[in-house]
């Protein structure tokens, strides 16, 4: 590829220099055209000047042909122009209809082809140039080529329309690049068209371009499936995680409120209540966002639960949320797993359990801050439940939490946990630019 594209540059290159050369000879025919219209008078001074501005002109390509870097370099920088311009076109999602037909609009002007399509297997979803009427979206795929290459994923090079494919009827396509679109090694998404008047445009430059921007675009592609893939995989250990706590909570709430009903018959039905919207808000907002006084709210109904069963004088919850704070959106499921980890796991054998839920904005960051002032963890165990290795309930919901912030608010978010025997736990999660989100 390297002796490829060191040829193409070179073609581009010596086209450029034809190109001098045309205006060159423009010039100064201009001249000679001038000296012949203002007479004998002036036409030994434009003569004269004329041939100055060919002669300087000469030695301007001539100039370019021994030193072709800086044309290259322009060549390079316009290459490099229109590849972030795709790129802009075609992040976060699999190409739309919409997106697919900017990017060919983008291609088309940049090549001597005649038009240019972007089909998935089975329709187009992009088509820009000659016959586009012929061939909007969504329309299925006609050519016999465009299927070959979706079967085997190999680049084609035809010469003639009815190697493309097309029917008997004329056409000005007579040659076409057809590049196949990868989300990985044996996966075809679909296909990159390049369509042209004669076989002879498909130069080597031609077929770098198309190439390339195949190229480009796969990788688009699979990195596109790569976050789909990852954010799966969230949502599974989501599930996993509401799978394996949810049980025991069922189980001990409906134990609590059946020994309400004959105690206290008005607290059982309010809890029975709470506890039908907190599992139909557990299960509806699983995988949305949502503000954060909301995730507070289903904290504090999730909290009422464990107060009823073991009474205000073991467990009590604290909030301290400064109001900006509560207007941020965030992954739902986000405090309340911390919450009840501390519960589950804090909780001394007498006495007192205090959580503290603190919320502050640090510029255009939200620092959380979990705290509870139970058993505490030693140095080893905090470190465990930070390994990606963890699998029990604890381990589970720290590590999802951490990984949804991070699928949320970037790489820059963070969790960090620190803990002490008999002291108890902080867990601090740093919500990277939330004011803005």
């Amino acid at each position: 590829m390297t002796q490829e594209n060191g040829r193409a540059s070179s073609a581009m290159s010596h086209s450029f220099v034809l190109e001098m050369l045309m205006i060159t000879i423009a010039v100064a025919s201009s001249f000679v055209l001038a000296g012949t219209i203002f007479g004998p008078l002036h036409s030994p001074l434009l003569t004269v000047l004329s041939g100055l501005v060919f002669t300087l002109s000469v030695v301007v390509v001539v100039r370019l042909l021994m030193d072709p870097d800086s044309v290259r370099a322009h060549q390079t920088d316009s290459m490099l122009k229109l590849a972030r311009q795709t790129l802009e076109n075609i992040s976060g999602e699999e190409f739309s209809t919409v997106q697919a037909q900017k990017i060919c609009s983008l291609l088309l002007p940049s090549t001597a082809a005649i038009a240019v399509s972007i089909t998935d297997t089975e329709v187009i979803r992009g088509y820009v140039g000659y016959d586009e009427e012929r061939n909007p979206t969504g329309s299925p795929i006609r050519t016999q080529a465009t299927r070959n290459v979706i079967n085997d994923g190999e680049m084609r090079i035809l010469t003639s329309s009815s190697a493309i494919g097309f029917p008997s009827q004329k056409t000005k396509i007579n040659a076409a690049i057809i590049v196949p679109l990868k989300k990985s090694r044996r996966q075809i998404w679909g296909t990159l068209k390049f369509y042209y008047r004669n076989p002879k445009q498909i130069t080597e430059t031609q077929t770098s371009i198309a190439e390339g921007f195949g190229n480009l675009l796969s990788t688009q592609l699979a990195a596109v499936s790569l976050e789909e893939q990852t954010k799966l995989a969230t949502q599974m250990e989501l599930k996993m995680l509401q799978s394996q706590i949810n049980p025991h909570f069922l189980f001990n709430t409906i134990n609590t409120i059946a020994s309400l009903i004959r105690t206290d018959p008005n607290k059982a039905r309010q809890l029975l209540r709470e506890f039908a919207v907190f599992y139909r808000r557990t299960l509806e907002n699983s995988v949305d966002l949502i503000q954060f006084d909301r995730e507070m709210e289903q904290v504090e109904r999730y909290f009422s639960f464990e107060v009823a069963r073991f009474g205000t004088d073991r467990v009590q919850l604290h909030t301290d949320i400064q109001p900006a704070v509560n207007e941020i959106m965030v992954p739902s499921f986000l405090v309340q797993p911390l919450v009840e980890n501390a519960v589950h796991h804090a909780m001394p054998a007498e006495g007192l359990l205090t959580i503290t839920v603190k919320g502050v904005m640090h510029g255009e960051d939200a620092i959380i801050h979990v705290i509870d002032d139970g058993v505490g963890m030693d140095e080893q165990t905090c470190a465990n439940i930070m390994s990606p290795e963890m699998s029990t309930g604890m381990g589970i919901a720290v590590k999802n939490v951490r990984d949804r912030i991070a699928g949320y608010f970037g790489t820059g978010a963070t969790m960090e946990v620190a803990s002490e025997l008999g002291e108890g736990t902080r867990v601090t999660l740093v919500l990277k630019d939330a004011a803005n989100r």
